[in-house]
Parts: structure tokens; sequence; C-alpha cells
């Protein structure tokens, strides 16, 4: 990919974006190179000058999303924190930062990791294998289950506390769209998603 990745960055970019929305809103078999071409304001043989095929496209990008995922969001997720609502909560705003720096990213991903029977690269489906293990390890791995009232279920707990974080993101997702990051004061927002965090410990949590 010499020849895509020596472009200039704001050209690769627009042309990284208009694919991965295409890909996230369409899915890999009814996407169209024509829309991602216009959209991206560059000729059909330009695309196929960089990219062999679709799938050569779709592959592309399905790597460089696993790499933005892993390295703006991930990585940065301190899994040595043993309290559970607190990872949550970290976790929470890396990846809202990541979304909204990127949005087209997360939402191609979303579509992919809902595709079924997709015919990966070896190299690529051992990656995003990883990434599973890597997400599940951010979740569950060090948590310390002490601090969980006796009386609780802590499988379900966890799946309660996660969907209300996952719903509260989504939601203040929606109210920033189309918003730049440069005029947002996010503090309101924090402190009202700190006030639920409270709320959620004060249910599953010992005193």
């Amino acid at each position: 990919m010499e020849k895509f990745e020596n472009l200039d960055p704001k050209k690769q970019q627009k042309i990284l974006d208009s694919a991965l929305m295409e890909f996230a809103e369409n899915g890999f078999g009814q996407a169209s190179t024509n829309r991602i071409v216009k959209n991206a304001g560059i000729g059909k043989g330009m695309l196929f000058y960089y990219f062999k095929n679709k799938k050569d496209l779709y592959e592309y990008l399905v790597d460089y999303s696993m790499n933005f995922i892993i390295n703006e969001y991930l990585s940065l997720v301190d899994i040595n924190e043993s309290d559970f609502i607190k990872r949550m909560r970290d976790a929470a705003q890396i990846k809202m930062k990541a979304q909204l720096e990127n949005e087209h990213t997360f939402n191609f991903m979303g579509t992919f990791m809902l595709t079924k029977d997709l015919d990966l690269p070896p190299h690529l489906q051992k990656r995003y294998e990883h990434l599973q293990q890597q997400g599940y390890a951010l979740l569950y791995e060090g948590i310390d289950k002490t601090l969980f009232r006796k009386d609780v279920d802590v499988d379900k707990a966890f799946n309660l506390i996660r969907w209300g974080v996952d719903g509260y993101q989504q939601n203040l997702l929606q109210k920033l769209q189309g918003k730049k990051m440069t005029e947002l004061d996010l503090k309101p927002y924090w402190d009202e998603f700190y006030e639920y965090l409270d709320i959620l410990k004060k249910s599953f949590y010992t005193n």
C-alpha cells in the first residue's frame, strides 16, 4: 500500500473517510466504489491504482481500523485498575475521545463485527481474534469482585454497569454529533456521568 500511504495526508484521510462511511452504511456486499470515489473527489481509476479491488480496499480498512482502536483506545485503558466501575469510567472517556475524533472508524468496525462469513486473510483473522481478547481483558481481567455486595450476581452486575455506561455514551455522542472537539466543554457531561456511576456504586458495591 506504499502508493496510497505516500499520498498527501489530507487526501489520504478523505479517501479513508469516504470508504469507511460507505462500508459502514452498506456492508461489504452492497458497498459501492462509485459512491466512494464520488464522495472522496477522485476518479475510479485512481482508487484502483491504490487498491487492487474492493476486497483489497476493505481489508486495508479492517487493518487500519484495528490499529486505530488498539492504539487510540484499548491500549490506553489501565487494566491494573481493579475497580470495575472506575475502569469503565476511564475506558468510556478514552473511547469517547477516540470516537469523536474518528467516528467513521468506529462505525465501520461496528458493521464489520456484525458481518458473518467474511473471508479474511489469516493474518487479519488472527489480529481480529487478538482484538477481541484485548476487549475482553479490558472488561474483566483483574477485577476485584470483593467490591460487590455478596447478594449480587457479579456477572449480571457487570452487564448492567457496562450497558449503562455504553447507553450513556451513545446518548452523549448523539448530542455532540457534528460539533468540533475544540469547541466543546465536556466537563458538565462528565460530571453528570459520574453522578450515574455513583448510583451504580451504591446499587452494587458494599458500603
